[in-house]
């Protein structure tokens, strides 16, 4: 009798203790909702800070998830319902999980939130580890918030009188669980092992950050080219943004093909690739290269096709010819194509 009334006041204190930790992280998952609905309307496709391009800039380097996010991209119209859903259900949980109100299963919501957080865009962030930081951190809290329950100051105890008397529903409100001390502490040092090798490995393999040189895909712009050819006077290719800055794109400054002896065929510079035909671009994703004021922008996690006609490309003589980006930063990205 006395060994269950300390543990119930272990639990009690344990919900006290992690009060703080419950309504900050509650309210960053709420928040998400709240900037996205409320402040102001991110659910409008083809409108500036559409959340569905904030989710195609997770794809180049996101880890295990990556066939789901290229085919919800690839489907503007299912994107569309799956970040509404991915909305409310940030909302639903952020909420209640601050409020307490079935505070293991709204952890166990957090929990796959941010790991979901964590294996798409946990390789972002610009000046630091950000993305990483919010998903290992909020897997953290969801595991430990389970663990405690909501505590004496969450609606799981105040309704505690009017909730069924059923045994497994401790396991998706508050309270004290079935479990002896002994098997509560494996479960608490399993779980925390376990996040933090995976807090160990994830580091390392988005940032290098356990061992090696460090590296920061979000802070210089990459661009995979690919499947350049010419025929009939039109010269395609695939561009692929894989790195650099999410917030904007990389600013495509150039376009040049060149013979062997570095005599130009063709060369696009930036006002004339401000005015690049829609028409001879064709995008793979919601993220989409698009011509800007001053140059061809290119996203990051979009993919698309580049088409350029031209008097210059016809009847080109056999031979290898270079084809070459460049971004307004300096950089150049190259690909050989062969005339046979």
């Amino acid at each position: 009798m006395k060994q269950q009334q300390e543990q119930l006041t272990a639990y009690t204190l344990a919900g006290i203790f992690t009060l703080s930790l419950r309504l900050i992280v509650g309210w960053t998952y709420f928040s998400a909702f709240w900037r996205r609905l409320v402040l102001e309307n991110k659910l409008i496709p083809d409108s500036a800070g559409y959340i569905g391009e904030k989710f195609n800039h997770f794809l180049p380097n996101s880890l295990g998830i990556k066939p789901i996010i290229e085919y919800l991209v690839s489907t503007p119209d299912l994107l569309w319902w799956a970040m509404v859903i991915f909305t409310i259900v940030e909302g639903v949980v952020g909420l209640l999980y601050m409020f307490g109100f079935f505070t293991r299963l709204m952890s166990i919501g957090v929990f796959s939130l941010a790991f979901g957080i964590l294996l798409g865009s946990g390789w972002l962030g610009t000046t630091c580890l950000d993305e990483w930081q919010i998903g290992i951190l909020g897997v953290s809290a969801g595991f430990t918030i389970f663990l405690s329950g909501g505590g004496k100051y969450s609606l799981d105890y105040l309704l505690q009188s009017k909730l069924p008397k059923k045994k497994w529903l401790v396991w998706i409100t508050s309270g004290e669980l079935p479990l002896s001390i002994k098997r509560f502490g494996k479960v608490a040092i399993s779980g925390a092992v376990v996040l933090f090798i995976l807090a160990l490995y994830t580091n390392q393999v988005f940032h290098n950050g356990v061992w090696g040189p460090l590296h920061n895909k979000s802070v210089k712009p990459k661009i995979e080219l690919s499947d350049a050819k010419i025929d009939n006077g039109t010269l395609s290719f695939k561009v692929y943004r894989v790195e650099g800055v999410d917030v904007y794109g990389s600013f495509l400054i150039g376009i040049t093909l060149k013979e062997a002896n570095g005599k130009a065929v063709i060369q696009k510079n930036g006002e004339e690739l401000a005015q690049f035909p829609l028409t001879n671009i064709k995008n793979d994703y919601v993220a989409k290269v698009a011509p800007g004021k001053h140059s061809l922008i290119i996203p990051l996690g979009s993919k698309a096709t580049l088409t350029i006609r031209d008097n210059a490309l016809k009847n080109l003589p056999e031979g290898q010819y270079e084809l070459i980006l460049t971004d307004i930063s300096g950089i150049t990205w190259k690909q050989n194509i062969a005339i046979h």
